[in-house]
Formats: C-alpha cells, sequence, structure tokens
C-alpha cells in the first residue's frame, strides 16, 4: 500500500502534471505569432520578473554556495533548454504529437534521478516504465503514420533531455529548500540575460500579434515556467524523483486532451484505448520499490 506521504507526492505531481499538460498546446499557439527564440526569451523575462518579486516580497536571502552550480545546472535546463527546444518543435509538428514524444520523458527522469539524485528504482519500477514509454512511443507511430524521426521530433527529443535533468536537480534541490523558492532562483537567474534579449529580439509586427498568442506567452511564461513548479517541485521532494516523475507519463494524454479545443486537434478512440493502457503501466509502476538515499 502506498504510504501516505507518497500519495500527497503523487497527488502534488498529477496537479504540476495537469498544469505542464498546457505547455505545448500553449505554446503552439504562441509561434504562431512569435519567433521561438523570441518567446523563449520573453517567457524567462515574465518568470524571472515575478520570481524576482516573490523572493523580494518574502526577503529570502541568497541561497549558500555549495547550491549555486546545482541551481544554474537546473535553470540552464528548465528555462533554456525545455523552452527552446519546446517552441522549436512546435514550429513543425502538432501538440498532440510533441504530448505523445514527451511520454519517454519518466524515464529519462528515473535515469537521471538514478545517476543524480542517487534514487535507486526496483527492477519491476524500471520495466514498468519502460512498457509505459513504449506504449506512447507506438503510439507516436501510429498516430502520424510515420517510420523515422522528423526534426521537430529531434527538438523534442531535447525536450525531453532538458526536462528530465531540470526535474531531477529541482527535486534535488527542492529537499533542501521550499520547492518555489529553488524554481524562484532559477528563473532569477537569468532575468537579466532574458530581459536584454527580450529587448533586442522585440517584434518589429508586435502590433498585429494576434491575441491567442498573447495568451500562450502569458501561460508558459507565469504557468509553466513558474508556477506549476511550485507544487511540481514540492511533489518530487515528498515523493521521490522516479515516482513522482512516472505520473508524467499520463502527460501526453492530457496534452491531446487540450489540443482539441485549443489547437483544434481531434481526439479518436485508439487515443483514449493508449491512454487506457499508460494510466495502467503507472499504477502497476507506483506499486515497486524505489529506493532513496
Amino acid at each position: 500500500m502506498t504510504p501516505p506521504r507518497n500519495r500527497l507526492g503523487l497527488l502534488l505531481g498529477f496537479i504540476g502534471m495537469c498544469l505542464f499538460a498546457g505547455t505545448l498546446p500553449a505554446t503552439r499557439l504562441a509561434v504562431s505569432g512569435f519567433d521561438p527564440w523570441f518567446l523563449t526569451v520573453a517567457r524567462a523575462a515574465l518568470a524571472g520578473s515575478a520570481g524576482l518579486i516573490v523572493l523580494l516580497v518574502l526577503r529570502r536571502r541568497v541561497p549558500p554556495r555549495s547550491l549555486w552550480l546545482e541551481l544554474f545546472v537546473a535553470a540552464l535546463c528548465t528555462v533554456v533548454g525545455f523552452p527552446l527546444f519546446a517552441a522549436l518543435a512546435m514550429m513543425t509538428v502538432p501538440a498532440a504529437h510533441g504530448g505523445v514524444v514527451l511520454g519517454i520523458l519518466p524515464l529519462t527522469t528515473a535515469a537521471a534521478a538514478a545517476i543524480f539524485a542517487h534514487e535507486r528504482p526496483s527492477l519491476g519500477f524500471w520495466l514498468a516504465s519502460a512498457i509505459g514509454a513504449m506504449i506512447v512511443l507506438t503510439f507516436m507511430l501510429r498516430r502520424n503514420a510515420v517510420e523515422t524521426f522528423s526534426a521537430g521530433d529531434l527538438f523534442l527529443l531535447g525536450t525531453v533531455a532538458s526536462g528530465a535533468l531540470g526535474y531531477t536537480f529541482s527535486g534535488h534541490l527542492a529537499a533542501r529548500m521550499p520547492g518555489w523558492e529553488v524554481i524562484s532562483w532559477q528563473v532569477v537567474i537569468f532575468l537579466p540575460l532574458a530581459a536584454l534579449a527580450t529587448f533586442a529580439l522585440w517584434p518589429a509586427n508586435i502590433a498585429s500579434v494576434p491575441v491567442s498568442s498573447w495568451a500562450g506567452l502569458g501561460y508558459v511564461g507565469f504557468v509553466s515556467q513558474y508556477t506549476a513548479f511550485f507544487v511540481f517541485n514540492a511533489a518530487l521532494a515528498i515523493g521521490g524523483i522516479a515516482r513522482v516523475g512516472q505520473v508524467m507519463l499520463l502527460q501526453p494524454f492530457a496534452i491531446v486532451a487540450l489540443a482539441l479545443p485549443v489547437n483544434g486537434e481531434r481526439i479518436n478512440v485508439e487515443t483514449i484505448l493508449f491512454a487506457a493502457a499508460v494510466v495502467a503501466t503507472v499504477l502497476i509502476g507506483q506499486r515497486m520499490r524505489v529506493a532513496r538515499r
């Protein structure tokens, strides 16, 4: 039976997953009016401004030097790598397609947690994660009727790698400081550079940018880049990086569901069946042992 503390971690992880699920649909809306490079720096500037205000209002001290390197690496992944790769991918592939590719994120997160956070998932956990990843990859190939990866898929794999490392280092840091403070310092680190780059890359046709693109930018800046990490970092610290990371197996299907009203992409019966299969692997995986040091 799952301990109460782990259940809390899973609940917070599920809430965070739902918030993150809006990232690709919102990014696809945003890149219809903004250049992906501008989108990346603008969302970082929005999140950094919010993070700076929170840290100043709450009078938080600068973290000890022993955490600076880890904070920088986490920020590089969550503030630069993930958003940029996602924006470049959404220029060429549908949000639903991207969401399914992100199905391998829990497996890569578990691998990163084993390497960098000294977690030791059991063989059963690895098997459940691998089966879940194979299901979503099969879904991706069937849905798009392709046998090879496109350039958009390569960008999505970069998104996956950045996400796995970002979640791992953020979760490791959240065990030593509040999760909201972890993401606040991450976005503040890149605020000066992001603000300058936003000014330098400011679109000449800003007046003609549709409202939907502004809405997408607002979501990825304030929610995906900042507030969603409040609950997800806490979930990683409470429930463990590998275990909570596996909840992200549900994200592809949450993204597919959002792609219908947000991007006009259809949902079919096959998607629902694949979603049920992935839910089953998550439930099985949650019963498997994950050792933490």
